[in-house]
């Protein structure tokens, strides 16, 4: 059963076991459609609402007149409008409705920092919330069940609830006897509940039926290797997690965030100005307890609960870690103008919650007269500042990357979600590159005094170049620990090893069509090929380029040259 540790007065570790909140809304898809829909909500007719399932039209939802009728869902359509002739039905959005649905979960984090949708039974209409230690700001488990049940209920919901250990006892509550069930006696609660509260299968609940198990009580205490055999381990699995035996994990909607700060409002406020000035607020509480632990955030998230349970969800990140308030507010503010008319308080927002994430280590640091100021503090603040404002891919900056092949040895990223430079990355200074390097190396037409020197001319882009003046080659390879290649592929024939590649490289050579003055093929550059031999030249204009030739004279392939960048 899961549980968290308290620190007692003797400081010895005492275990709590964790508290629960399901909540229930059977009827959720057609309340949520009638509050979308004043005019269905005035009309007293039956609602359903269908969907295709294999071909046929099948009731998927039902209100509660529809159900006392006799509807039910997975009824055909056609039978239920032959038994409720009044009936009004409406198509509907299976994902919509899951969707929908999953920002009315994010809405409960305001009771609750830990919410999951429970899909065991339904793709929605199913809350669980971890009530452990934020019951006693509702003044304790009754009045926040109550609170949230009422809430709800004056919305338009039909809502029940249940609060217990384990997940599996809360939901078997909240569907069929709800209330609160104390710690640890989830045992004697669940036994006259029908066995379908374990959220077993149809197949399931029909085989324990026929049997006569019909209530959770029947279950303990008999032959578990029978029952596996019989229903499968998925029905231990359920009464195990149900009686706490075995702890049951929820996955939050909502990121689990261990440092935050809130604020909720007996009056909802609705202009943006207003809300920014309590982030200001929350900032400054935040940053006291992030000092309080010598720790930074680079990522801070300001949630705004609206009353019509919707969520509003602003997020901004630091090029570095910070706790400086000032500067998160203001953060705030350019990232609210980039909104363009999006912020939409709907009948005002209630609570304001601001979470750090993204933590690190960051020790207090002096200000005063000896202080160094390097200006690096100021330039990150900038960076900041115009990427919450512009966005994070409006603000970049090249990064050396640890190669030797030309254009692979820069990359571009984000400046406020850098990562650490490598040393051995830093170029070498006593290499000769151009002032501007091609994004793709562009194909030309040489022709070379003799087959592997430099070319004396040369067409690029239809326009025709007399070298000259040429210094090189620079020989570079290809790495072939990053192609995926295996050595013996890369090394050209004659470092292979066995005279009788060679042999058989120089009959493939002689048999392959003589070019006059050795003129290259216009292809495509593929960067996955091996050795490239680069060359500066000098056009008689004074131009220079930076061109290389791609392979080896006397493999099965003619060499081809391509422009690759431009000193001046």
């Amino acid at each position: 059963m899961g549980s968290f540790l308290l620190k007692t007065e003797a400081g010895l570790a005492k275990a709590t076991p964790r508290r629960h909140l399901v909540l229930s809304l059977p009827r959720w898809a057609t309340d949520t459609l009638k509050r979308a829909d004043p005019a269905l909500a005035a009309s007293r007719r039956p609602l359903a609402l269908w969907e295709r399932q294999k071909g046929a039209m099948k009731l998927m939802a039902v209100d509660a007149a529809a159900s006392k009728a006799g509807l039910a869902p997975g009824q055909n359509l056609s039978d239920a409008r032959a038994l409720v002739p009044d009936l009004e039905v409406r198509e509907a959005d299976r994902n919509a409705f899951e969707h929908v649905f999953a920002d009315f979960a994010d809405w409960h984090s305001n009771a609750s920092p830990i919410v999951s949708v429970l899909t065991d039974v339904a793709a929605y209409g199913d809350l669980v919330l971890d009530i452990t230690g934020v019951a006693h700001l509702f003044g304790g488990e009754e009045k926040m069940l109550e609170h949230l049940v009422g809430r709800l209920s004056r919305l338009g919901f039909t809502v029940s609830g249940a609060i217990a250990d384990t997940v599996g006892a809360a939901w078997a509550l909240s569907h069929f006897q709800p209330g609160i069930i104390a710690p640890d006696k989830q045992r004697d609660a669940l036994a006259d509940l029908p066995v379908v509260a374990l959220r077993l299968s149809d197949e399931q609940v029909a085989g324990l039926n026929q049997m006569g198990l019909k209530r959770i009580g029947q279950l303990y205490g008999r032959p578990r290797k029978a029952l596996q055999a019989r229903f499968g381990l998925s029905l231990l699995l359920r009464l195990d997690q149900a009686l706490g035996e075995i702890e049951e994990k929820i996955t939050p909607r909502i990121p689990l965030a261990e440092h935050f700060a809130e604020q909720r409002l007996a009056e909802p406020i609705g202009y943006l100005d207003d809300v920014l000035m309590m982030a200001r607020d929350l900032a400054v509480r935040l940053a006291l307890r992030l000092e309080a632990e010598q720790i930074g955030a680079q990522s801070f998230h300001l949630f705004l609960y609206r009353v019509d349970h919707k969520v509003i969800t602003l997020s901004i990140n630091a090029a570095r870690a910070t706790r400086d308030p000032a500067h998160i507010a203001q953060l705030f503010v350019h990232r609210s103008e980039r909104l363009v008319g999006e912020y939409d308080a709907g009948f005002g927002i209630d609570m304001i919650r601001l979470a750090a994430s993204s933590l690190s280590p960051m020790a207090s640091t002096q200000i005063g007269a000896f202080e160094t100021d390097d200006g690096a503090r100021d330039l990150d603040r900038l960076y900041d500042r115009m990427s919450n404002r512009l966005g994070a891919a409006a603000l970049m900056r090249s990064k050396f990357v640890n190669t030797h092949i030309p254009e692979r040895a820069i990359k571009l990223e984000p400046v406020v979600a850098r990562t650490e430079d490598d040393p051995e990355a830093a170029p070498d200074q006593t290499l000769v590159r151009p002032l501007r390097l091609l994004p793709n190396p562009e194909a030309i037409e040489v022709i070379a005094e003799v087959p592997d020197g430099p070319p004396m001319r040369m067409t690029w882009r239809r326009i025709g170049y007399r070298v000259a003046k040429a210094s090189g080659p620079e020989r570079i390879d290809a790495e072939w620990w990053r192609s995926g290649q295996n050595l013996a592929t890369i090394l050209p024939p004659q470092k292979r090893g066995d005279p009788r590649d060679d042999e058989k490289a120089d009959k493939k050579a002689k048999q392959l069509p003589k070019k006059p003055e050795h003129v290259s093929k216009l292809t495509a550059f593929d960067p996955m090929q091996v050795t490239r031999d680069y060359y500066v030249i000098e056009d008689d204009g004074g131009r220079r380029f930076w061109v290389f030739r791609l392979g080896l004279f006397g493999t099965t392939e003619a060499p081809r040259w391509f422009m690759h960048g431009f000193f001046a």
